[in-house]
């Protein structure tokens, strides 16, 4: 199979997978379901993941890569680290609040071998965090950024801009965020930060 058409594929399987967990939760979502939701083969589903956790895994790490090319770009900004944070704020949130994210943590709240947690955390937080921690590292050398250090900083800025936010989400306590919301969020930690760095 060309590797185009089998991205194609994956991407409508993996559709079927977020609307499937969306609809009826990580347990009761099976293969056969993904398969039949998205004109695929159970077969092809078996042969290219191996189970439903390879399948969910796979979801994990192609939602992360999605994650790690926005954030570089928005990163990208050599000039400002303080402004890099502030771009990046609103995408970030966004991302973390987001149905796919929300599905997929959902979905690791059910997993009792906790493989999915791992999968999530190895693909997100262990490779984002020093994304983020290399800006404030560059802030903090600027002298634009004043904390005890550049982690303590970073979680600084993952605190007041996620909170409790993912987590009501993921136990449904909060409703979708509009984009509106999100960048009103975005900018209220924006200010709260300058001031803890100042």
């Amino acid at each position: 199979m060309r590797e185009d058409t089998r991205a194609e594929r994956e991407a409508q399987i993996f559709e079927a997978g977020y609307r499937l967990l969306v609809q009826k939760g990580y347990v009761a979502t099976s293969m056969l379901a993904i398969a039949k939701a998205a004109n695929a083969s159970n077969e092809t589903l078996y042969r290219w993941y191996g189970d439903k956790k390879g399948l969910f895994r796979r979801m994990v790490e192609r939602n992360a890569e999605g994650i790690r090319h926005r954030l570089a770009a928005v990163l990208a900004n050599e000039t400002d680290p303080v402004v890099s944070l502030e771009e990046l704020a609103p995408v970030l949130l966004g991302i973390l609040v987001g149905e796919a994210a929300i599905s997929l943590n959902r979905a690791a709240a059910s997993d009792e071998t906790g493989e999915l947690g791992a999968a999530i955390s190895a693909a997100g937080r262990e490779t984002i965090f020093p994304m983020i921690e290399s800006v404030v590292q560059r802030g903090m050398d600027a002298s634009q950024i004043h904390a005890p250090t550049a982690t303590v900083a970073t979680e600084w800025y993952l605190a007041l801009l996620v909170g409790d936010l993912q987590v009501r989400r993921v136990n449904r306590t909060l409703a979708p965020l509009t984009d509106g919301e999100v960048q009103l969020r975005a900018e209220t930690a924006g200010k709260a930060f300058r001031k803890l760095i100042a």
